[in-house]
């Protein structure tokens, strides 16, 4: 009897490693080539992702590189089935200055495209970007202010070329980058910004972000799944019921 006990006992711890080893390789082929988890920071793309979001990236949108895999071994250059992003998406990428962190922008620039900031108006070949005042943004603080708090800060809604349409938001008339040089994009290269134009490190800072290579480029965020309010932790559960942005589950990211 205590020979087949231990039989048993052994088919099991080896039935249960089993399925512990498929569901590893199972996730690992899902966060590779299809999907994976971010979250969200910095308030650099208020008002359309706040720190708290937790999202999907789709891997698949623009191909794969060695940043597609964990841990980034450089196996190979370039893309894999690479394809560009359309102007107006949302995309996470490797920091081309710091290639350990990852980041999340708009793509404004597309290879070849002439960019400029001017009295806070956005020029994409010289031509202005749409732009309508909205209500004002009222809401956790955009604009990184000590004390933080509740704010109500300036709102626009810009609208692309080619239609795509978003918010931004207005922390200061004047601000620091309100005005800049032309940027002509490198080919190959895309051009980013965040929505939260005054309070955001993006393309406009050449020394810290500038342009991004094609192959930094990770996957577009597609939906939220979890949000939880700024300062809170995913992990206190028991404060999930007033800290838990209910309303911001499965949202699409546009």
């Amino acid at each position: 009897m205590s020979v087949t006990s231990g039989t048993k006992t052994e088919s099991g711890v080896g039935e249960t490693i089993r399925v512990v080893i498929h569901a590893l390789l199972i996730a690992l082929v899902i966060r590779t080539f299809l999907f994976q988890p971010f979250n969200i920071p910095s308030g650099s793309m208020k008002a359309t992702l706040l720190v708290g979001d937790y999202l999907f990236v789709s891997k698949y949108s623009y191909g794969y590189s060695h940043y597609s895999i964990p841990f980034s071994p450089p196996l190979f250059s370039g893309r894999i089935w690479g394809s560009d992003p359309n102007r107006g998406d949302i995309v996470v990428f490797r920091l081309p200055k710091d290639d350990s962190t990852d980041y999340i922008k708009r793509v404004i620039g597309l290879p070849g495209d002439r960019v400029q900031m001017r009295d806070g108006l956005l020029y994409i070949n010289d031509t202005p970007v749409e732009r309508q005042r909205m209500s004002e943004y009222v809401g956790e603080d955009p604009c990184g202010s000590e004390g933080g708090g509740i704010s109500r800060v300036k709102r626009w809604k810009e609208t692309l070329p080619n239609g795509v349409s978003y918010e931004t938001l207005d922390c200061a008339d004047n601000g620091y980058m309100d005005n800049t040089n032309v940027y002509t994009v490198p080919a190959g290269h895309f051009f980013m910004m965040g929505d939260n134009r005054d309070n955001s490190t993006d393309s406009r800072f050449l020394g810290q972000v500038g342009y991004v290579p094609q192959e930094n480029l990770i996957g577009r965020a597609q939906m939220i799944f979890f949000s939880i309010a700024e300062g809170e932790h995913a992990w206190m559960f028991w404060r999930w019921p007033w800290a838990v942005r209910w309303n911001r589950f499965f949202k699409i990211v546009r």
